[in-house]
Parts: C-alpha cells; sequence; structure tokens
C-alpha cells in the first residue's frame, strides 16, 4: 500500500458522488489518497461512492454542501482540514450543464451556473491555497469552451472562465502549488440521454469513438505525476476541439 503513488496525501473532489466527480474520487483513493467527498443533493449516490472508497482500505468523509452560497468554499476546507490536517489536492468537478441561448438565458439560470462553475472553484481554490503552500489544483474544464456548442452559453462561458483561471492561477501560485485542467470531451451522455447520443458522436470525432471515464482519471493522474507540467489544459475528447 505504502508505494502507491498518491499515498499519505489527502484529495478534496467537488461533486464527487456521481459522474466523472466519482470516478476521479475512487481513481484517487485507488493511487492511495485519502479523500474528502463533496456533494450537495446526491447524499445516497455519495454514500455508496465514500463505502467504495473505504473498501479500498482510504480514509473518507462526506461533506454536504450548496455551492451557491458564498460561505461554501471555506466551509468546505474547514471540514477537509478537520478531517485530514490538509488536503493537498483539490479537485474542481462539480458542474451544472443547462441549456440556454442568447434568448432563453434568463438571470437565474446565468447567476447559478457562474456560481457552481466558475465562483465557486476559484473561491475554493483560494481557500485551498492559503491552508498549504504545496499540493495540486485540478479543474474540470469542457472541450466546449474552445469550440463553442449552441445552446449552452452561459455553461460555455463558465468554462472558459476555468480555463482563464486555470493558466492565471498556475502563474500565481508557483512553485509550489501545481494547477492544471482537463477538458473532456465525450465522454458520458448529458442527463437525460442514453448511450445512443454517444454512438451519434463517434462519428464527428477524429479519433472515431467516444471515451470512458478512465480516460479522464489517467489525464488527472498524469498531472498529478507530471512534476513540470503547470498551466496545462489536457484535452480528452479524441481530438474533437480541433
Amino acid at each position: 500500500m505504502d508505494d502507491l503513488p498518491l499515498s499519505g496525501r489527502a484529495a478534496l473532489v467537488t461533486g464527487g458522488a456521481v459522474r466523472l466527480g466519482r470516478a476521479i474520487a475512487l481513481g484517487l483513493a485507488r493511487s492511495g489518497a485519502d479523500i474528502a467527498l463533496h456533494y450537495n443533493t446526491s447524499r445516497q449516490a455519495a454514500g455508496r461512492t465514500m463505502e467504495e472508497i473505504r473498501a479500498l482500505g482510504r480514509k473518507g468523509v462526506l461533506i454536504q454542501a450548496d455551492l451557491r452560497q458564498e460561505a461554501a468554499p471555506d466551509e468546505i476546507l474547514a471540514a477537509a482540514g478537520a478531517a485530514y490536517g490538509r488536503a493537498t489536492i483539490l479537485v474542481n468537478s462539480a458542474a451544472i450543464f443547462e441549456p440556454g441561448d442568447l434568448a432563453g438565458t434568463t438571470p437565474d439560470l446565468w447567476e447559478k451556473t457562474v456560481a457552481i462553475n466558475l465562483r465557486a472553484p476559484f473561491f475554493l481554490s483560494r481557500a485551498f491555497a492559503a491552508q498549504t503552500d504545496s499540493g495540486d489544483i485540478i479543474f474540470l474544464a469542457d472541450a466546449r469552451a474552445e469550440r463553442p456548442a449552441e445552446g449552452y452559453l452561459a455553461y460555455t462561458l463558465s468554462k472558459s472562465g476555468i480555463i482563464a483561471l486555470t493558466r492565471s492561477l498556475a502563474k500565481s501560485l508557483a512553485p509550489g502549488i501545481r494547477v492544471n485542467a482537463v477538458a473532456p470531451g465525450a465522454i458520458l451522455p448529458p442527463p437525460g440521454k442514453g448511450a445512443e447520443h454517444l454512438r451519434r458522436l463517434a462519428p464527428e470525432i477524429p479519433l472515431g469513438s467516444t471515451g470512458t471515464p478512465d480516460d479522464i482519471v489517467r489525464g488527472v493522474l498524469y498531472l498529478l505525476a507530471a512534476e513540470f507540467v503547470t498551466g496545462e489544459v489536457l484535452h480528452i475528447d479524441g481530438g474533437q476541439y480541433l
């Protein structure tokens, strides 16, 4: 167990109960990290994920918080710190993906999307940097940030902000804290859609197929191991963003 690459480190994963957040939390645990797993409403799913983490021999703590609340970032980091002393890995995974074009983006949708997808990661990263002078921050960006899809304007702008934030923090937090992002492409179908959605996308992707959550986990683990990489946005999308 002691020779696992993340042994002795604690990771905070937001949105870690479901989808890519869950896959990343489990991937970090398999590599030896203890996990502080944030969730908002997915209490049962969070509990099941935590059972799997502990079955791997890792320590784990669940942290419930609504990222729309301004106090949430500091409260989440405080809870992780109470469990582990300090986390040295922060994975900003939590996000919402709701449709809205220019005419259909209401003030409520705008505020909710920016609060969860961009404001919370910013202030979580600030709180993280205040409690450690070394470690790693990983953001989940999106291929759509550089190749916008129609009908998701607020979401696309929030993920474009994540890319700018990745590069800005990589400079301001160096050399102690490395900051990188992964930009998934067609990995999981959007909520409410099934596998057929991915099958329709495959012919449009240069590599001719869609990906899996394991592809994202491998990307995160690579960025955590790559000591001479910071400010990078790693596209994991089969070349779709091109």
